[in-house]
C-alpha cells in the first residue's frame, strides 16, 4: 500500500506540472495582452476569439494557488498578468463588478453581471491576495461581495438571483450558458458563491462575510440537498420550487467537500457536523450511481425520465477524487480510497491528452474524445484539475 500511495503522489505531482506547463506555453496572448480566448481540440489557436471572465478569473486563481503551493516565480508572473488584465479590462469602473466578455483586443462585448462571474472574481482575487498581499485585491473582493449582497441577495425568500444588466438592473435571460435553464436561482451559482465567500472569509475575517457564508451553508443543507436521494437540486424559481429533475454528479460531489471547507472556515461546530454527515450521504450515493469501476464517472441523469448522460467529462473525475478523499478522511472506509485510485487510472488512460497536452473536455462511452470540444475556452480552464491535484498532494505534506 505504501508503494501504491507513493506512486499515486508521484503521478499527481507530474500531472500537475504538465497542466501548468501547458497553460504557460499555450495560454498567454503575446499579441493582444492577457490570455488567448480559445484553442480547439487539436490545440490550434482560434484567432480573434472573444475572452471570457470565467476563463480569466480561473486562470488568476490557478496561477496564484499553484504559486502558493510550490513557490514557482514563473507562476507568480502569470498570476500578476491575469490580475492586471482583469483590472484593466473586465472590471467595471463605473458600476463596479466584472463584465462577462471581451473581444480579442480587450474591448467589452457583453456587459452583463452574471453572479457566477462575480463569485469567481472574489475567489480569484482572494487567492491572489494570499500570494501577493496586494491590498487592492482584497478591497476589490470585499467590494464585489458588497455588490452581490446588495443587488443579488433575495432578502424575502433567501438565496441569490442569477444575473443583472451592467448597471445591476434586472435582466430577463439569466442563463449562465446556452445549455442551462433560464432559472432565477441555481445550485451551480450558489455553490461558487459559497466557494468565494469561504476564501474571502479566510483573508478578511469579516463578520458580514461570515453571516452570508453560514446562510449559504444552511441553504445547501435545507433546500438544495435532498436528504432522501443524496442529490442536490439544480434549478429553482424565486420561491424555491424545483424546476427540473436533472442530477449533475460532478456538482454533487464537488459540493460535498466545498461545504465542509466552508463550515470549517466559519468555525461553526454545528455546521461542521451537519456538512460532514451530508458529505457521507452524497459520497455514498455518488459511488452507487455515478461511479463505474474501470470506467470513471458519468455526467448526469434525469430522475424523471431516467435518461442518463454517460459521457465522461474531465472535471467530475477530479472533483470525485477530492470529494471521496474527504469522505475517506471522515470515515476511514477504504472503499473511497479504492474508487479514487480507480478513477485516477481511468483519467490517466483516457482523459489526459498525451499528444497535444492538457485534458480532453469529454469522451464518449467508447472512451473516444469529442473533437468538436475545445482544449482552452471560456469553460475550459486549469481550475478543476489543478485544484484537485494540489489538494490531494497536500494530504501527504
Amino acid at each position: 500500500m505504501q508503494v501504491e500511495a507513493e506512486k499515486f503522489q508521484h503521478q499527481l505531482k507530474a500531472e500537475l506540472q504538465n497542466i501548468l506547463s501547458y497553460w504557460r506555453e499555450y495560454g498567454v496572448d503575446e499579441m493582444n495582452n492577457g490570455f488567448v480566448g480559445k484553442r480547439d481540440h487539436f490545440n490550434n489557436l482560434i484567432e480573434k476569439a472573444n475572452k471570457g471572465v470565467i476563463l480569466n478569473t480561473r486562470l488568476l486563481w490557478s496561477f496564484s494557488a499553484a504559486c502558493n503551493f510550490n513557490n514557482d516565480p514563473e507562476l507568480k508572473v502569470l498570476a500578476y498578468r491575469a490580475y492586471n488584465y482583469l483590472e484593466a479590462n473586465f472590471y467595471d469602473h463605473l458600476n463596479k463588478g466584472f463584465f462577462w466578455e471581451l473581444d480579442y483586443l480587450g474591448n467589452t462585448v457583453n456587459t452583463r453581471k452574471q453572479i457566477y462571474a462575480q463569485a469567481f472574481s472574489i475567489y480569484s482575487y482572494a487567492e491572489y491576495y494570499k500570494l501577493s498581499g496586494e491590498e487592492n485585491a482584497k478591497e476589490k473582493a470585499l467590494q464585489t461581495f458588497g455588490m452581490v449582497e446588495k443587488h443579488a441577495r433575495d432578502l424575502v425568500d433567501n438565496g441569490y438571483l442569477e444575473a443583472f444588466q451592467a448597471d445591476w438592473k434586472p435582466i430577463k435571460d439569466m442563463r449562465l450558458s446556452a445549455k442551462d435553464q433560464n432559472a432565477p436561482k441555481t445550485m451551480n451559482t450558489h455553490l461558487h458563491i459559497l466557494e468565494a465567500y469561504t476564501a474571502l472569509l479566510q483573508i478578511t475575517g469579516d463578520i458580514k462575510v461570515k453571516e452570508a457564508l453560514e446562510n449559504l451553508i444552511n441553504l445547501f443543507l435545507s433546500i438544495f440537498l435532498n436528504n432522501k436521494t443524496g442529490h442536490f437540486g439544480l434549478f429553482f424559481n424565486e420561491k424555491w420550487a424545483l424546476q427540473n429533475a436533472v442530477i449533475s454528479y460532478g456538482h454533487d460531489i464537488e459540493a460535498a467537500w466545498l461545504l465542509i471547507d466552508a463550515a470549517k472556515t466559519s468555525g461553526n461546530s454545528l455546521l461542521i457536523t451537519e456538512t460532514t454527515e451530508a458529505a457521507i450521504l452524497v459520497a455514498d450515493t455518488f459511488l452507487k450511481e455515478a461511479y463505474v469501476k474501470n470506467k470513471g464517472v458519468i455526467n448526469e441523469k434525469n430522475e424523471e425520465t431516467g435518461e442518463t448522460d454517460l459521457d465522461r467529462h474531465w472535471w467530475p473525475q477530479v472533483e470525485a477524487m477530492l470529494g471521496l478523499q474527504y469522505a475517506f478522511n471522515i470515515s476511514g472506509d477504504k472503499k473511497y480510497q479504492a474508487a479514487i485510485l480507480d478513477i485516477w487510472d481511468f483519467t490517466q488512460n483516457n482523459l489526459i491528452d498525451r499528444q497535444n497536452g492538457e485534458w480532453f473536455f469529454r469522451i464518449d462511452q467508447a472512451n473516444k474524445p469529442y473533437i468538436q470540444e475545445d482544449k482552452l475556452s471560456m469553460w475550459k480552464a486549469p481550475y478543476h484539475n489543478s485544484r484537485a491535484l494540489m489538494m490531494l498532494l497536500k494530504e501527504k505534506r
